[in-house]
């Protein structure tokens, strides 16, 4: 927290200059007779929009100047200024371990009742309150990204594949491109986090969030409920390619943009990057088909970025106008257009071919979040779940998981 003592004192000194700055010593963080607001975000791919957001606003605000800080590892490093108690006014992050530690210490100012979420579909909001397991709301949903299944519409009409809507048929599927002597998936597991991909398809889906909830309270265990999850994670490795292991992230978004795979268990926003690879692949995206009952399943469809208000910034009404500004159809339009995700905000749209299945899921509340949001990441879900596709010991995965998740509860 920021020190009221030093910020009290300082606003003192600085009025008693001269009974002429008196005036402009209200907000305590005045330059140029502006407020100066710090927007903190972590996303450096988003840096440019913002940027281009910031300067519409601070051109029709000339009593505020907003700043936008994007530093690398921005999570970390807000974990540090945290700690040294210089909170910026706004923060920008994913719904994600480290937003519920610092919503439940009392960084973040408490939004429940704010005008801000008015506009903000319900269903984000209970993610939040899922997440930090808090009734109160201390984030505004903006933006929202997907995790399902690319697939090459090209190759697919080639060889008369229909879109899978059940587990067998995704099975099925694969082995008939399999025996063509062709790649229906392409795995990236040389980066760990990719492994964890279809882990938060099959997890929410067949288990639940409530699960995370309740093994909050060592209610239940992944050694009870997750070995379904686990059978089919290693299914799924049948049908990859020969150096699954040995392929990274960037390797996947060109292989494929090059029509090197016919599938790719992936997120949303990789769209971007294939794109870059090959601007004329023709991509389209279904909902990982988890189950064998359609109406059952959900699309994996989480909070991508938030903002919150420093509990104690003293420039609170200034922020709220920029987030205000930032939830404006127009803008938040710009964003998730040009970030290629979906909008919080009811009533906005995204319009990209490549995700037009995935959208009657949202629009018809057909979403479940991120199993990985619920897990602390001192856990280090994915080493683990890369050892476990490689050594495939199922036992052992699932007593890994229980034990970590044991010793950061433990030490919380």
């Amino acid at each position: 927290m920021r020190t009221s003592l030093t910020k009290a004192l300082g606003l003192i000194l600085l009025c008693g200059i001269t009974a002429v700055l008196l005036s402009s010593c209200t907000s305590g963080n005045n330059a140029n007779g502006k407020v100066q607001v710090e927007f903190f975000q972590n996303k450096p791919e988003a840096k440019g929009t913002f940027d281009e957001l910031i300067k519409t606003f601070n051109a029709e605000h000339s009593d505020i100047q907003v700043t936008q800080v994007n530093p690398p590892d921005a999570e970390t490093v807000l974990k540090t200024r945290v700690v040294k108690n210089d909170v910026p006014d706004i923060m920008a992050m994913g719904a994600t371990d480290t937003y519920s530690i610092l919503a439940q210490s009392d960084i973040f100012a408490d939004l429940t009742d704010s005008p801000l979420l008015k506009t903000i579909d319900p269903n984000y909001i209970k993610m939040l309150k899922d997440v930090t397991g808090m009734d109160e709301v201390t984030g505004v949903p903006y933006a929202t990204n997907a995790n399902g299944i690319m697939y090459n519409k090209t190759l697919f009409k080639e060889m008369g594949l229909d879109v899978p809507k059940t587990w067998d048929e995704l099975i099925a599927t694969a082995k008939k491109i399999k025996d063509a002597g062709k790649i229906p998936f392409y795995f990236t597991y040389k980066d760990d986090w990719q492994t964890n991909l279809p882990f938060n398809a099959l997890g929410p889906n067949l288990v639940g969030i409530d699960f995370y909830l309740e093994r909050r309270e060592n209610k239940v265990t992944f050694k009870e409920k997750y070995r379904e999850v686990a059978e089919k994670q290693l299914e799924l490795m049948n049908y990859g390619h020969g150096d699954n292991f040995g392929k990274a992230y960037s390797d996947g978004n060109r292989a494929f943009a090059n029509g090197e795979a016919y599938m790719y268990i992936q997120g949303t926003w990789a769209i971007s990057e294939i794109r870059k690879a090959n601007p004329n692949v023709d991509i389209g995206f279904f909902p990982f088909p988890t189950r064998n009952d359609p109406s059952q399943i959900k699309l994996v469809n989480g909070i991508d970025s938030l903002f919150t208000i420093a509990a104690d910034t003293p420039n609170k009404e200034q922020a709220e106008q920029f987030i205000a500004f930032l939830l404006e159809p127009e803008n938040i339009g710009k964003y998730i257009e040009e970030q290629t995700l979906f909008s919080a905000v009811e009533g906005v749209k995204q319009d990209d071919p490549a995700v037009q299945e995935l959208t009657p899921y949202i629009e018809q509340g057909k979403v479940i979040d991120f199993a990985d949001h619920y897990i602390p990441a001192a856990v280090q879900l994915n080493s683990i779940v890369q050892s476990f596709l490689q050594n495939k010991n199922i036992d052992n995965y699932l007593d890994t998981l229980d034990k970590e998740w044991d010793k950061v509860a433990n030490r919380r």
